[in-house]
């Protein structure tokens, strides 16, 4: 563990490839892993990035759903994958950064394995109730919670995910207890909170906008430093009596540790180019994503922190997945 990404991406070109290759690179499809199913967040967030950037490469990038374990058998087939650039990985937060934490046998080691190459967009998360529950802000909710330790019951689209521990994370800054409910994906979670079956959620902006603005669900905050500008009318949860937090789902791309240094920033910079084109931002806008087009450095740093701080908070809520 001890190994960081930066030296990982740091290698030079004498791995696979010479320099020379890498600058007509690719030539030939581009596999791209995506280890959940197709038409979820990261599904959103990586399409039109690669149809960008197989338009401008004059190159085929095709995604392949290999689903299962939390995201880790696809994110695995990457990490043990030729490092020639010819098969990446779509990250998230939950399969790079949790998953380490709350696996005690997960089958590759982010920082070993595996190389960033950009994030491209993230969500940020809202907490979400019923429109009925009668509380006006996150002050009262909080204080709802703690005159009914456990009765309040918290939604997650699967035990141990990002969703679980941000609802986690909230119990522990500010001392309240809920009952967790795992479900087996977003779109059940949130129809039974809008059925009052399930009291709140912290779920992505992508997921939960639609029915916010459809009256059916309640934001309650938006766990960021400060307002989205997708959806400035929301309060961080900060504003809205609550602790100060963040929490967001991102999404990037992932290459085999080793896989040479030009060829990592070809991706980079073609990432970036997709990213800046006004009718992809403007379908980012749409799904409520925020684009990023990080550099891998800068994405490096931010796996780092934020594999730090979701383990102290996995551990403080002794979350284990099978």
């Amino acid at each position: 563990m001890r190994h960081t990404i930066l030296a990982l991406i740091a290698t030079t070109a004498f791995d696979v490839i010479s320099p020379a290759a890498a600058q007509s690179y690719p030539v030939k499809p581009v596999r791209v892993i995506n280890p959940f199913a197709p038409g979820g967040g990261l599904d959103l967030a990586l399409r039109p990035v690669l149809q960008k950037m197989s338009e401008n490469l004059k190159q085929s990038f095709v995604v392949e759903s290999r689903a299962g374990a939390a995201g880790s058998i696809g994110t695995e087939v990457v990490a043990k994958s030729p490092p020639d650039g010819y098969t990446l990985v779509g990250a998230t937060t939950g399969t790079i950064t949790i998953n380490p934490s709350t696996y005690a046998k997960l089958p590759y080691d982010p920082a070993r394995d595996l190389a960033p190459v950009t994030s491209v967009g993230s969500a940020a998360f809202v907490l979400v109730t019923h429109p009925s529950l009668a509380v006006r802000d996150i002050r009262e909710l909080v204080a709802l919670a703690k005159r009914r330790p456990g009765e309040i019951t918290l939604g997650s689209p699967g035990y141990g995910g990002i969703n679980h521990v941000a609802g986690e994370y909230f119990s522990q800054l500010t001392g309240v207890r809920f009952t967790h409910v795992p479900f087996k994906g977003s779109s059940p979670m949130l129809t039974d909170i809008m059925g009052g079956h399930v009291m709140l959620a912290f779920d992505s902006t992508q997921a939960t906008l639609p029915h916010i603005h459809a009256g059916k669900l309640k934001a309650r905050g938006i766990a960021a430093e400060k307002r989205s500008p997708i959806a400035p009318e929301i309060p961080t949860v900060h504003e809205a009596g609550g602790p100060e937090m963040v929490v967001s789902s991102w999404y990037g791309l992932l290459a085999p540790a080793g896989t040479p240094r030009d060829v990592i920033m070809k991706l980079h910079d073609e990432a970036a180019k997709a990213l800046a084109m006004p009718d992809l931002l403007e379908r980012y806008s749409a799904s409520g994503l925020e684009p990023i087009g990080s550099t891998p450095e800068q994405f490096a740093a931010q796996i780092r922190a934020d594999t730090a701080q979701w383990a102290k908070v996995v551990r403080a809520a002794n979350i284990r997945a099978e």
